[in-house]
């Protein structure tokens, strides 16, 4: 115990960056100041030891860390801290289940401080260890976004707008991590807050003066948002998804209106076409600026006022309640790419960016055509052929919508499927939307994981055919699989003016099947079954969502 913390108490940096998600440079925390911060004792001849990292992974602890040692499904986060101090970890937090397990084992070298709960001190451990966002300033102003749809999109035109207006933004999110330097890919919408801390402080340390980040409701139920103060929170929608984590939409939605409290937002900006939106708006603990897309009825802070079609994109006119207008354009198809624009033009004005400045980002730059990797992106034009991520009913029906072409006689085909182990209520519903927008519905998998992927298929495929046959829908629907055999199929049915639209996996490249990642990017595939047929596909990858 001693040799370890009297090498941390030593040192007053440790270089932390090898993982990518910390900073190069950490000043040590005394650990006295860690057990304060949890309330709870810490042996006297340990009280100057010092903490430069915090991890939740026994394999990704490095010198000088704390060890927090979490219940797991199967095993306890205890049983790795053998591991953990053999890394280099100079403490370890768990609960009252770890510490009685590591009792069963002897002595354990280092310290282990206990609390009741130690998820729910994770996030203000790694704020105090990485100084994440100090009270003197000096930290990237934090955009986070929230909803079912439109999260990722909305923080790549954020992020785009801000290089618009000169900044260099940092960015945490679905597809990929920017701190500074390469691209990092992401595992998860967001990061464990160890990681969400550390990245901030990286921001920080590189001088990045603004940073989106998308806040899913995985991460507000599993505090990894913990200690992160946002200075601007964005709401784009609420519909159906995630409810095997929420059991309803009620509790979907109480889970995502935590965001909008003072403990974790300064003020917010939410979109208010459905009723969560309004109902947010109203409960909000925060300052808020309304924003209404497509609703007429709500007395709205900032409104589209009017839009006009140009290429594939839209013209968009924003004006604000005070007599402020904002001229948005984005050249991504859809009127959800609408609303995700309209929204970070808004979030970024409420930010505090001057409104002329503001324009003439808008204006100079063009800021929301911009790729963002499988969100609507457009692989070829004859047929247009397009890869999106829409996963859950109300995405499923945008997209379909914004891909239907008004030439005569030109179909729709799409190709989807279901994800295994998530919300399974929605499969049939998918199904049934999918036979109302299309003319052609191939059914595949998606990522099955651990369940049976024809049993999933099934429940898609009823959906779609009971819609047939009680709405007397023209649709044909066809069952294929393996997935890349289902995309080839779409391609060999397409005419040159038809559409067809690949959905549900995006920009993933990994299919999981039975807990093993296949390799499969939709991209990829769609390409080559285009060019077998003898179809050209779009060198320009701009016009993606």
């Amino acid at each position: 115990m001693s040799e370890h913390n009297e090498a941390a108490s030593h040192a007053t940096t440790s270089n932390a960056g090898g993982s990518g998600f910390r900073p190069e440079s950490v000043a040590a925390v005394p650990l006295a100041a860690i057990a304060g911060e949890l309330g709870v004792a810490v042996p006297e001849e340990v009280e100057g030891g010092g903490v430069t990292g915090i991890s939740l992974n026994s394999r990704a602890v490095e010198p000088g860390d704390i060890y927090v040692a979490l219940p797991g499904a199967s095993r306890h986060g205890a049983d790795f801290v053998t591991q953990a101090v053999e890394a280099g970890a100079v403490a370890v937090v768990t609960d009252d289940a770890g510490a009685r397990q590591l009792a069963l084992y002897g002595e354990q070298p280092v310290p282990v401080l206990v609390v009741e709960e130690p998820r729910t001190v994770v996030g203000r451990l790694a704020a105090l260890i990485y100084r994440s966002q100090p009270e003197e300033g000096g930290h990237p102003t934090l955009f986070g976004v929230t909803g079912t749809n439109g999260k990722t999109t909305t923080t790549y035109f954020i992020n785009s707008l801000l290089r618009a207006l000169g900044k260099t933004p940092g960015l945490i999110g679905t597809i990929e991590i920017l701190a500074g330097g390469d691209p990092i890919p992401s595992l998860l919408t967001t990061p464990e807050s160890t990681e969400v801390h550390g990245l901030l402080a990286l921001m920080r340390e590189k001088g990045l003066e603004a940073a989106s980040m998308e806040v899913s409701s995985h991460a507000i139920s599993y505090h990894r948002v913990d200690g992160v103060m946002f200075d601007v929170a964005g709401f784009t929608n609420l519909t159906q998804d995630h409810l095997d984590l929420h059991g309803s939409m009620e509790e979907y939605f109480n889970t995502k209106a935590e965001l909008f409290t003072s403990g974790h937002a300064r003020q917010a900006v939410v979109t208010v076409d459905d009723g969560w939106g309004r109902q947010l708006a109203g409960r909000a603990g925060i300052p808020v600026t309304t924003l209404a897309v497509t609703s007429d009825d709500f007395d709205a802070d900032w409104r589209v006022v009017s839009t006009a079609a140009r290429g594939l994109g839209t013209e968009v006119e924003l004006g604000h309640r005070d007599g402020r207008v904002l001229r948005v354009h984005t050249g991504l198809p859809g009127d959800f790419n609408v609303a995700n624009a309209a929204l970070a033009a808004a979030m970024v004005a409420a930010s505090g960016v001057d409104h002329q400045t503001l324009q003439q980002a808008l204006d100079q730059h063009d800021p929301f055509t911009v790729a963002v990797p499988g969100r609507m992106q457009l692989v070829s034009t004859s047929p247009a052929s397009v890869v999106d991520f829409a996963h859950n009913p109300d995405a499923l029906a945008r997209a379909l919508k914004a891909v239907r072409s008004p030439e005569e006689g030109s179909r729709v085909i799409v190709v989807f499927g279901a994800t295994g182990q998530r919300d399974q209520g929605k499969r049939p519903t998918m199904g049934a939307i999918a036979a109302r927008l299309a003319d052609v519905v191939i059914v595949s998998d998606d990522d099955p994981h651990d369940e049976d992927a024809a049993a999933i298929r099934a429940e898609v495929l009823a959906g779609a055919r009971a819609a047939v046959e009680k709405e007397g829908l023209s649709s044909t629907i066809i069952e294929s699989y393996p997935r890349d055999e289902a995309i080839r199929l779409a391609v060999q049915t397409a005419t040159a003016k038809d559409t067809i639209l690949v959905a549900g996996r995006g920009h993933e490249v990994w299919q999981e099947v039975k807990g093993v990642n296949l390799a499969l990017d939709d991209r990829v595939e769609l390409r080559s079954a285009l060019t077998s047929r003898g179809f050209s596909v779009s060198p320009d990858q701009r016009i993606e969502s």
